[in-house]
């Protein structure tokens, strides 16, 4: 038996996502597949072979349940006492909605390596439908449409 490895030049896509009506939760896992590349049958744990993901109508997206006001995010300032919280219903009505499929995304994929860092810097997310990637020639990935839980009836 042999162990393979994946090239070192491993060709990447690009990838857009629409989050409207999406579940955060699902999106995100799909999204860190994505990003750690273990959709590729040719996926090795040392090489990075992700691809490239944009996540348009990021204000858009939903939560399940009560987790709008429920689900609480903690920051700390660095000053003693300094720990400050914010819903996820302020985070998505703000000024940055962007950052709730960030951290969500941020949360799933390996901690602390360079890697880690590399394949989440290959994540784009945008507020609204417009993004500055016609260039890259990205391909249009329907995740509503995969399942019928990916999308939270309103």
């Amino acid at each position: 038996m042999k162990t393979y490895n994946a090239p070192a030049d491993v060709e990447t896509k690009w990838v857009v996502i629409d989050a409207t009506d999406v579940v955060v939760g699902r999106l995100a896992s799909y999204v860190a597949k994505r990003l750690r590349g273990k959709h590729r049958a040719d996926f090795t744990p040392h090489i990075d072979t992700g691809d490239h993901v944009i996540v348009i109508n990021a204000r858009k997206a939903k939560f399940t349940g009560n987790k709008l006001r429920d689900k609480i995010y903690y920051r700390h300032t660095g000053y003693p006492g300094g720990i400050k919280d914010t819903t996820a219903g302020k985070i998505l009505s703000g000024r940055f909605p962007e950052r709730a499929i960030e951290m969500a995304v941020k949360r799933m994929l390996p901690k602390e390596s360079t890697m880690a860092r590399k394949q989440f810097g290959k994540l784009r997310v945008y507020p609204d439908a417009e993004h500055p990637h016609d260039a890259q020639q990205p391909e249009t990935v329907d995740f509503a449409a995969m399942n019928t839980k990916n999308t939270k009836v309103v």
